[in-house]
């Protein structure tokens, strides 16, 4: 994506390549730094910049006079030459920093479309921390675009309102009312997308996996690979960060598969103390070390026929992945203290929150296990990019609270006020499903009466302080720091949410990352190694 920025004070544009404008210089007069108004940019704006006396001075000049703002941030859809044309007169009239995000819709009416461009435009604005203040202008551009800043300021990020007209000025815009919704697009197209899969003949959604609730897109896909995968015995190495739900994606594929009727056993390798670990997955014989009573089986056996599901993989020690790696290779295991190797048959489903290809660099995870493992990689996304979960989510898990609740005396069952429901929609949920399931615990517990307030869910929610250990920026340039490592995160990171939010479709991917044609989004995936 291409913006244009012009600096207050200045004579002309610059561009740049990531959306991100530039500090405004010049003698600018004081303003708050950190108020940004935002608005798409509108016909009637361009026709006030063309001299039309019918339009006046247009909604957004006439909101830049009605305040100080640092900077405004247009999203445009009309050709580069009007946009530019349009920022020359409005330069002339404003010292605000004028900020450009083109912007292409097929229809200035398509709701998904102009949703997705103004989120986007709102995660971006208000990053920072702290973040600034954000004023939007609802008056320019067509009244779906208006419909959905609304939607956006009452729900998922808190902002303040202003309208304008000719008659009446720049006028700061009340909504009588709380919204408690996300906006989803998809949902507008479901009923479309279920037709074309079945006329392309692709499987309906299988009915293990109904306790995976969804409605994104990148989950859609996810579960569409687990369906393909649970067929096979292959291993499966699931990636994700904890709480996405790891387990449950796990006992779907088994429940899906045709070992069906066999058993799952699941074991927690990063729980197991370091001297029993062999013994927990291979089993001993008894005499075997001090405390072996008795033989016993180990975990590899007991799901013999069935699926094993290896959670937190990467915590096991260099010197059990050695014999891990045995088993899995020859299906054979050879208990502690025994000398008669034991045939198994246990498919491998293996899970981590780590990155593993970090650890075999770090010498901490043997690299022919991860091949071995990774047969098929599933990545479950984390709930802040799981478009439209969220409210599904909050529903299902609020029913489960009150189910639990049924066993405690005198339990009520708890329902969210809009403004509770809001705080749930714009948390970030670094915990995922599993933090969320909590919070909701939390506020049944502190909400005194049937419906869970704001103050209660303010209360129930972990506001814990962001980790500079995952940021981009600021990091330590201490020994170790390798700034290759660091772009390929990045890249790797956006290329494959890109191909999930396109469902595959490659075109569609590089418009997302304004990478100019299908060929180029083909040569960063070789360059970073990322594979649909």
């Amino acid at each position: 994506m291409v913006t244009y920025a012009k600096n207050g004070g200045g004579n002309g544009y610059r561009f740049f390549a990531t959306g991100m404008p530039v500090k405004p210089t010049g003698n600018n007069h004081p303003v708050a730094a950190s108020s940004i108004l935002l608005a798409w940019l509108g016909q009637t704006d361009l026709n006030a910049a063309g001299g039309d006396p019918k339009a006046g001075l247009g909604p957004i000049a006439q909101a830049a006079g009605f305040r100080d703002f640092a900077r405004i941030v247009l999203l445009s859809d009309y050709p580069e030459d009007r946009t530019q044309g349009y920022l020359d007169w409005l330069g002339a009239r404003t010292r605000a920093e004028l900020v450009v995000r083109p912007v292409r819709l097929s229809s200035p009416m398509h709701f998904g479309e102009i949703y997705q461009a103004a989120r986007r435009a709102l995660s971006e604005l208000t990053a920072p921390t702290p973040a600034p203040a954000v004023t939007i202008h609802l008056s320019p551009g067509t009244p779906a675009m208006a419909a959905v800043w609304i939607i956006l300021a009452k729900t998922r990020f808190p902002a303040e309102l202003i309208q304008s007209s000719a008659a009446h000025g720049v006028q700061v815009a009340t909504v009588p009312f709380d919204l408690a919704a996300e906006f989803l697009p998809d949902v507008l197209h479901q009923a479309d997308r279920r037709l074309g899969e079945l006329s392309a003949g692709k499987p309906p959604a299988r009915a293990e996996f109904g306790e995976i609730i969804h409605r994104s897109a990148v989950m859609h896909r996810l579960l569409q690979r687990a369906h393909q995968v649970a067929l096979r015995s292959v291993p499966v190495l699931i990636e994700g960060e904890s709480g996405t739900g790891k387990e449950l994606l796990a006992r779907a594929i088994h429940a899906a598969s045709p070992r069906r009727d066999r058993p799952f056993v699941a074991v927690n390798c990063g729980a197991i103390p370091a001297e029993l670990v062999e013994s927990e997955l291979f089993g001993h014989v008894k005499g075997a070390f001090t405390g072996a009573a008795r033989d016993r089986q180990g975990v590899f056996e007991a799901a013999d026929g069935g699926t094993l599901f290896l959670d937190e993989v990467g915590e096991l020690p260099l010197l059990a992945q050695v014999k891990l790696l045995r088993v899995v290779q020859e299906q054979t295991l050879t208990r502690v203290g025994a000398t008669q190797a034991i045939r198994v048959n246990a498919r491998i489903i293996a899970a981590t929150n780590r990155q593993l290809v970090m650890e075999i660099r770090e010498g901490r995870f043997r690299e022919d296990l991860f091949y071995r493992l990774a047969v098929a990689v599933l990545k479950l996304p984390p709930l802040r990019e799981r478009e439209g979960d969220l409210s599904l989510l909050i529903d299902r898990l609020l029913a489960q609270v009150n189910r639990d609740g049924d066993e405690d005396p005198g339990y009520q069952h708890k329902d969210l006020s809009p403004g509770a429901r809001n705080l749930l929609l714009t948390h970030p949920w670094p915990g995922n499903v599993r933090e969320l399931l909590n919070t909701l615990h939390r506020a049944a517990l502190w909400s005194e009466a049937a419906t869970i307030t704001e103050a209660d869910m303010r209360e129930a929610l972990f506001q814990l302080p962001a980790s500079e250990e995952g940021a981009v920026l600021n990091r330590p340039l201490t020994p170790g720091f390798n700034l290759q490592d660091l772009l390929g995160q990045v890249a790797r990171h956006y290329l494959e949410r890109a191909l999930d939010e396109a469902q595959g479709n490659r075109t569609r991917a590089a418009e997302l990352l304004s990478l100019h044609s299908y060929q180029t989004l083909k040569n960063w995936m070789d360059k970073y190694g990322v594979v649909e």
